[in-house]
């Protein structure tokens, strides 16, 4: 039967309050489920894309020498190091574990540079406990809490309540290197003189 002509016939049927609410409750269960199955749908979509994704990364890291890291970490220094004139040594903080793991893992395989020699300051908020993100740096990078220097709050964050719960402060490496320094910032020149053809 034609959807037209039952609405025909039904125009006017006034149909109880408990219809009505059965209806909703209807709707509702309809929508969360197809909800959970869109999220679902999405999820396994960005898993599948993640996982080519991965597998093309690990094909280019197979390339990668010794050569290709000391590039990785000129470009990692370039973005997140310390550089100006007449600095005497290495210097590069983040507050994401990742980057600080990756710039530690770098200057070991390029350069020996052992974490034991790092030294770390923290810069961090005035409602944070230094000593908490002392150990917590310390048990992330396996720097020895001896090597940390004293530091103080920033007084700008005063009265301010740190929103992020899972902000640990920024981690600043530092160590003796002025000409590694020097070696990564002539990389970057050259790599963007090389691309750029000038």
């Amino acid at each position: 039967m034609p959807k037209s002509t039952l609405s025909s016939w039904c125009q006017g049927v006034i149909l109880p309050d408990w219809y009505y609410a059965k209806i909703r409750e209807l709707n509702n269960k309809n929508f969360t489920r197809a909800q959970a199955m869109a999220h679902a749908s999405i999820k396994r979509k960005r898993e599948s894309y993640l996982r080519e994704v991965r597998k093309e990364a690990t094909i280019i890291l197979k390339k990668f020498n010794k050569e290709g890291l000391k590039i990785a970490l000129a470009m990692l220094y370039l973005g997140e190091g310390t550089k100006w004139k007449g600095h005497s040594g290495l210097s590069l903080g983040s507050s994401d574990p990742n980057i600080i793991l990756l710039y530690i893992s770098l200057l070991k395989k390029c350069y020996k540079i052992e974490p034991k020699i790092l030294k770390c300051r923290i810069s961090y908020r005035v409602d944070q406990n230094i000593k908490e993100l002392e150990k917590y740096w310390s048990s992330v990078t396996n720097i020895p809490q001896r090597n940390f220097y004293k530091t103080k709050p920033d007084p700008r964050t005063k009265g301010k309540k740190t929103r992020k719960i899972d902000y640990k402060g920024v981690c600043v490496l530092t160590c003796a290197g002025a000409k590694i320094q020097l070696e990564l910032e002539e990389i970057t020149k050259l790599l963007y003189k090389k691309i750029s053809g000038r």
